[in-house]
């Protein structure tokens, strides 16, 4: 669910994301306070640079975590050039959530 706090940077990828993937479960942190004091951050005034992404999502079945990774960066390119400066991600499908759970 998206907060209402959410920028502009945080909403694109969630529009982007649930558009592409139709994900069972989508979860956007922003991290870019944590990072803010790297020398690459200097003069960097937005506050949405660095997000971790938790996507469960039936659409990455029979595919690679490079494949997974390389989706989700294609898909958000835009937000990249405009100033996305890092992702991590956590790609599952649905099958692998409950496998892991069964554990």
């Amino acid at each position: 669910m998206a907060s209402q706090q959410e920028g502009p940077v945080t909403t694109s990828i969630r529009t982007t994301l649930t558009e592409l993937l139709n994900p069972e479960a989508l979860e956007i942190i922003n991290d870019s306070a944590k990072h803010a004091h790297h020398s690459a951050m200097r003069g960097v005034d937005s506050k949405e640079t660095h997000f971790r992404v938790n996507v469960v999502s039936e659409a990455f079945a029979g595919k690679s975590t490079m494949q997974r990774h390389r989706l989700i960066y294609g898909a958000l390119s835009k937000d990249f050039e405009a100033g996305l400066h890092a992702l991590s991600l956590d790609t599952k499908t649905p099958a692998e959530v409950a496998k892991a759970s069964e554990a």
